[in-house]
């Protein structure tokens, strides 16, 4: 099946890519500038694509992201530090984003003839971003047949929508991910702060999935006070 993985260069994106990459399945990569805060992690998946060997397509929507105003990620609003299930990481929502880059992804795909979309949406998302929850894939995968009906059969997969973050480390590791090689953070720093949601989320993964965690973080220790606090 050939398979275009929406890649953000982040951990859960880049440790699909490398699992469709194992399986033989991998056809690309897509990522999309929307003018996020932390867009260095562009890089981190232009470089998977080197290193698996697929096409890589950037894909430049700044002038969509920029009206999307109002999330912590595409504006001033400042990224909230803490554990990523708590209501302050809201504040990183943007508005219809992954209904807006899958529709375009399912246009590349069907445009280049190929057979499914991937995206990394995961169970620890369902609380914060409701285009990441089952419910959302389901309708999405309908609407796009419908779409494409008499044109392209494309097919969305979502493995990881209903697995933990730990699942994904654990899935990551089994198809030698280079954990190190990928980008979290949404305050987009030279490191990993450590002290933001999707750090404090990265660090207790790999905590719980039993893997040694290789990331450079500024605050490393904090997400220990984050969990806990979260489980209080």
């Amino acid at each position: 099946m050939k398979t275009l993985v929406v890649c953000s260069g982040g951990l859960d994106s880049v440790s699909l890519a490398q699992k469709y990459a194992g399986e033989g399945d991998l056809a690309a990569l897509v990522t999309f500038d929307y003018g996020q805060r932390h867009k260095r992690e562009i890089d981190f998946a232009r470089e998977a694509a080197t290193r698996l060997a697929v096409p890589f397509h950037l894909l430049d929507i700044g002038p969509i992201g920029a009206v999307l105003s109002g999330s912590a990620l595409t504006g001033d609003v400042a990224v909230p530090d803490g554990h990523y299930a708590e209501e302050t990481m809201k504040a990183t929502v943007v508005p219809n984003r992954n209904a807006i880059l899958l529709t375009v992804a399912f246009g590349l795909a069907a445009a280049h003839d190929l057979d499914a979309v991937a995206v990394a949406v995961h169970g620890g998302d369902h609380f914060i971003y409701p285009d990441c929850r089952p419910d959302f894939i389901d309708a999405f995968r309908h609407m796009q047949a419908k779409a494409l009906e008499g044109y392209a059969s494309v097919n969305l997969l979502a493995p990881f929508v209903h697995r933990t973050k730990a699942d994904i480390v654990r899935e990551g590791a089994r198809y030698g991910t280079p954990f190190e090689r990928t980008w979290s953070c949404y305050k987009g720093g030279e490191v990993h702060c450590g002290r933001c949601g999707t750090c404090v989320e990265r660090r207790e993964a790999f905590h719980l999935a039993g893997v040694e965690d290789p990331t450079r973080y500024e605050d490393p220790d904090f997400w220990q006070a984050a969990v806990a606090s979260r489980a209080g």
